[in-house]
């Protein structure tokens, strides 16, 4: 690394420490962070190879999870200090748990599940909105060395039907209703008619009724929660190898089925413990606010387990950036909590900074106990970065991680030693991650030019083994294109001091506010309409969610309607099937699409005109005249972005 001053190489040479031992000497690494843990076994076989030649930690130690982030703090004299904080500014109810509190409720309903017959191995799926009782239930499968699979409670019936499917759950835990902003979701009707379509049929649905709405219950297969409970024996936690799955967690596919990734026990605990400290700098005690979902990878590792493992308290925050009431609801959370790292996708400060660009809201709070914010879950481009930073004065810290990695592949790590910043970088590779730019070849690339992001395995720990019940499709999907390497999907740069710049995806999954979709998936449904011959869609840039998807569609001959109805029942179609999650809006009508002599249609190239991106024309295009055309008309909708 070159270009910084005598405190700032210091800064660096603390990092490339901790760096190289990781990537030099990975066993003794990890050793070193797995002993921070309360093992039942403690491991001795720390690397070692599974039956499907793939790299695993840990294999022969025994630990639970939620042991690790409950019981261990309980009998360590950290009973009474606050594990975890609910703050709904929906219904206007707040709630604290003491480690104490909150492992007796977790032991009483990992008595609910085991009574139903849930046991080691058996998976469980959760349908919920942000309420504490979701941690509680994740928390409570975890206990009974069971698997859970968490399904965002904003995807519609078809998707939590083929997550149903491909998971076949002994017992479904979800919730009468969910909140967006004032408006009332129903679950269990969505619940009902997702078990109807999906061939896999639960034994047992666990409901928590809440007073916003009441649900049908279905005689027979159909729990109330809070009965549950009032008769339910404690459990106790169930032993299990660090190489038991603790949960699948669906993500986004180019083919349009979801992938279940799966994630480990120990190597998820361990990475988990040392991410704390490492990267966000807490100590036990401090409070911690992941500002997501449980649905989504954030809050599996950073509201539910890193917190709590880590024995600090963490924040589960059912309520939106704005809104709820106004663009200060953050800052209200931050400073009534005294709230020490705080962490978000970029869409939301981007939402902030739109309804109140001045951060007029920003003055009613006592914000000195926040000292860093975090983000990741999209690229945060550099406008936000510098609009938060000068808007609280507080160090800005991106990170880049996936669903699969389960943590931060880049990132700053502040409590190791924080790196000077750069605007538009994730900064540099956490320890553990052998991060390279590759060419087509698999060649790595000088530092400075773009190719595509590697990891040379092992990966470290918490990173997926396998895709539920498809392992072939994990080694197709990830290590096939570079042998010896993870295949992030992600293209980039390195600069020359070895930060790493993201660039954006290099397949067809788009992030809008920070959710991983399939735009293969969209076009799925597009497709489907009567009037539909074929489609693209694509993401395109966009100012508040990072990206927006968009359809191109040509219609079938002979087919005459109001292109104004037919977008707006192709946004019908994709919300009832995919959910408004999708945030699908915009569908234009074209006469063509600029596809390669074989037939394959070349999103890149209508991404980089809607982008307004400098493209050349490959030789392989089969119709060159239709690019000003499809130019022409997506500037006439305002589709092209600047």
């Amino acid at each position: 690394m070159s270009g910084h001053n005598k405190t700032n190489e210091a800064a660096v040479m603390t990092y490339i420490a901790e760096y190289s031992k990781s990537i030099e000497t990975p066993e003794l690494f990890w050793a070193e962070k797995a002993a921070d843990l309360a093992w039942y076994r403690q491991p001795e076989m720390i690397l070692s190879k599974d039956s499907n030649g793939i790299d695993r930690w840990f294999a022969d130690g025994e630990l639970n999870t939620s042991y690790l982030a409950l019981d261990y703090h309980v009998e360590n004299g950290r009973g009474e200090q606050t594990a975890l904080i609910f703050d709904s500014p929906v219904t206007g109810h707040k709630q604290q748990y003491t480690y104490a509190e909150l492992r007796d409720e977790v032991a009483k309903f990992a008595g609910v599940l085991k009574e139903k017959g849930v046991g080691k191995g058996d998976r469980v799926v959760v349908y919920m909105p942000m309420v504490a009782e979701a941690v509680i239930t994740m928390l409570a499968i975890a206990r009974l060395g069971a698997i859970h699979s968490v399904v965002f409670g904003g995807f519609a019936p078809k998707e939590l039907a083929v997550r149903i499917e491909d998971a076949a759950p002994k017992v479904i835990v979800s919730c009468s209703c969910g909140i967006e902003i004032s408006k009332i979701i129903q679950y269990k009707p969505l619940l009902d008619e997702a078990i109807e379509r999906s061939r896999h049929k639960p034994d047992a649905c666990v409901i928590l009724q809440r007073p916003q709405a009441e649900a049908t219950m279905i005689e027979g297969r159909d729990t109330d929660w809070h009965q549950a409970m009032e008769l339910a024996e404690p459990a106790d936690c169930v032993p299990v190898k660090a190489t038991d799955p603790l949960y699948i967690l669906y993500t986004s596919g180019t083919t349009g089925k979801p992938k279940g990734v799966v994630r480990d026990n120990g190597g998820h605990a361990v990475a988990l413990k040392y991410s704390m400290k490492a990267i966000y700098n807490m100590e036990p005690g401090e409070v911690f606010w992941a500002a997501s979902d449980v649905g989504w990878v954030v809050g599996h590792s950073y509201i539910v387990y890193g917190p709590l493992l880590a024995g600090c308290t963490t924040v589960v925050y059912e309520g939106k950036p704005i809104k709820t009431p106004d663009a200060g609801a953050f800052w209200r959370v931050c400073a009534e909590y005294k709230v020490k790292a705080l962490f978000a996708a970029p869409t939301a400060f981007r939402a902030i900074k739109k309804e109140d660009p001045d951060s007029a809201c920003l003055a009613a709070y006592d914000l000195s106990a926040l000292e860093t914010v975090f983000m990741a879950g999209e690229r945060l481009d550099p406008p936000t970065y510098e609009w938060t930073t000068n808007t609280l004065g507080k160090p800005v810290v991106d990170h880049w991680w996936q669903t699969e990695t389960g943590w931060a592949i880049c990132g700053n790590l502040t409590g190791v030693e924080h790196l000077p910043p750069k605007a538009g970088s994730s900064t540099v590779p956490v320890p553990g991650f052998n991060v390279q730019i590759l060419d087509a070849e698999g060649n790595e690339l000088p530092r400075g030019e773009q190719g595509s992001i590697a990891i040379k395995l092992p990966l470290p720990p918490s990173c997926l083994p396998t895709v539920w019940g498809d392992f072939n499709r994990f080694k197709e999907g990830y290590l096939s294109e570079y042998p010896g390497y993870y295949s992030s999907g992600d293209g980039g740069y390195k600069d020359e001091d070895g930060y790493v710049f993201i660039m954006g995806r290099t397949d067809d999954v788009i992030n809008v506010a920070g959710h991983r979709l399939s735009t293969g998936e969209m076009e799925e449904v597009v497709a489907g309409h009567p009037a539909v011959a074929e489609c693209a869609v694509i993401g395109i840039n966009d100012s508040l969610k990072g990206q927006q998807p968009i359809g191109l569609v040509l219609l079938k001959n002979g087919i005459e309607l109001d292109e104004a109805e037919l977008e707006a029942e192709l946004i019908a179609m994709v919300r009832k099937q995919i959910g408004a999650v999708a945030c699908f809006k915009k569908a234009v009508v074209v006469q063509r699409l600029p596809k390669t002599r074989s037939g394959k249609i070349l999103r890149k190239l209508l991404r980089q005109i809607a982008d307004k991106q400098d493209y050349s024309i490959p030789s392989t295009i089969d119709d060159p005249a239709s690019l000003p055309e499809i130019e022409t008309i997506m500037a006439r909708r305002g589709l092209i972005t600047s």
